[in-house]
C-alpha cells in the first residue's frame, strides 16, 4: 500500500436551482464541511473518517437536503437515506426512510462497520441506530420553517393540478438536493458518501439514489469513488455510480468521465444531476446538468469552491 499519497478531498451540497439569495449559504456550506473532512486527513486520518465529518456538517447546516432541512414527504415529515462506501476493502453501509435520525451518514459508517449487511430501511434502520448508540430524535427536529412553508405551498399547488417537483426542475424555483462527499487519504485510501431528503413531495417510504450501492454511491481503491446528485430514478436505473467509476478503471480520465455520465443521464433517460469524482491518483471530476451544483475542493497546494459547473 502506498503510504505517501497526498490527500484529497471534494464535496458537494447538490445539483439543482440555487436560487440566488442561497448561493452564499451554500458556499459557506461546502466550505465549512470541507474544513471538517480537511483536518482529519491533513492529520492522517482514514477517507471514510473525513467523508463522515464533512457530510454531517452538511446534515447539520439546515441549507440542504439532508438531514435538518430536507425536504418534506407528502405526509409533511422528513425520510432520509444515507451511504458511505470504503474503497479499500469495498465495505458499504446504508440506510433508507429513516425518520428519527439526526446523522443518516454516521448510522450507515455504523452499517458498514458494525453489521454483516449493507442495508437497513425505515423502522429496521432506526432500531439498528438506537442498538448502537444513536439517540433517536423527535421528526419535528428535521423541519425548517422553509420546507414547512414549500411543503403548504405545495399542498395549495396540488389542490390547483400543479405538478410542484416539474416546477421546481423546469422554472427554477427554490430546490434542495444530495450531499455527499469523496475522500482520498495519506494511505492511498478512497471513501465515498452520499446523504439525502430525496425529493419534495415524495411518496412515504420512496427511497432514491443517494443511498444505494453503485447508483449514487460507489468507491473503489483500484479506480474512483464518486457521489452523485440530481434525480434518483435515471440515476438508479443507469446504475451511474458504477458506470462512471467504470469508466475510470478503462483509462478515462475523472473530468472525461464525469462528463460522459452526466451525459448519458441526460440523453438516453432525460435525467438532470451532477456528481464529484475522485480517482486513487488525486485527480477530480466534476459536472452537473442543472442551473447549479454547489462544490468545494481542497488539496495541499490550497481550496477551491463554487456552483457554477456544467458540460461546456
Amino acid at each position: 500500500m502506498r503510504t505517501s499519497t497526498e490527500p484529497v478531498l471534494v464535496v458537494h451540497g447538490g445539483a439543482g436551482s440555487i436560487p440566488d439569495e442561497m448561493v452564499e449559504a451554500y458556499l459557506a456550506g461546502v466550505r465549512a464541511a470541507l474544513d471538517a473532512g480537511w483536518v482529519i486527513l491533513e492529520a492522517g486520518g482514514s477517507a471514510v473518517a473525513a467523508v463522515e465529518a464533512a457530510i454531517a456538517v452538511m446534515e447539520d447546516d439546515g441549507s440542504f437536503d439532508a438531514g435538518r432541512g430536507s425536504v418534506l414527504n407528502q405526509d409533511g415529515r422528513v425520510q432520509l437515506d444515507a451511504m458511505i462506501m470504503d474503497g479499500a476493502s469495498l465495505a458499504a453501509g446504508g440506510i433508507g426512510a429513516v425518520e428519527t435520525v439526526r446523522h443518516p451518514i454516521r448510522v450507515a459508517r455504523a452499517v458498514m462497520e458494525r453489521s454483516p449487511h449493507v442495508y437497513f430501511a425505515g423502522s429496521g434502520a432506526e432500531r439498528f441506530a438506537a442498538e448502537h448508540g444513536f439517540a433517536p430524535i423527535d421528526n419535528s427536529a428535521l423541519v425548517t420553517p422553509r420546507e414547512r412553508r414549500r411543503f403548504e405551498d405545495a399542498r395549495q399547488s396540488a389542490a390547483t393540478g400543479q405538478d410542484v417537483r416539474a416546477g421546481d426542475r423546469t422554472t427554477g424555483l427554490p430546490t434542495h438536493d444530495t450531499v455527499g462527499a469523496v475522500a482520498l487519504d495519506r494511505g492511498g485510501d478512497l471513501a465515498a458518501g452520499t446523504s439525502t431528503g430525496g425529493i419534495s413531495d415524495k411518496p412515504v417510504g420512496r427511497i432514491g439514489d443517494s443511498s444505494i450501492i453503485g447508483s449514487g454511491c460507489y468507491a473503489d481503491n483500484e479506480s474512483a469513488a464518486v457521489s452523485c446528485t440530481g434525480e434518483g430514478e435515471p440515476i438508479m436505473r443507469l446504475v451511474l455510480g458504477k458506470w462512471t467509476v467504470d469508466r475510470v478503471a478503462a483509462g478515462e480520465t475523472p473530468q472525461a468521465a464525469a462528463r460522459a455520465a452526466i451525459e448519458r443521464l441526460g440523453t438516453r433517460l432525460g435525467g438532470r444531476g451532477g456528481l464529484i469524482l475522485l480517482d486513487h491518483d488525486g485527480h477530480v471530476g466534476i459536472a452537473a446538468n442543472t442551473p447549479r451544483m454547489a462544490w468545494a475542493l481542497r488539496t495541499p497546494a490550497g481550496a477551491d469552491a463554487g456552483t457554477e459547473v456544467g458540460l461546456g
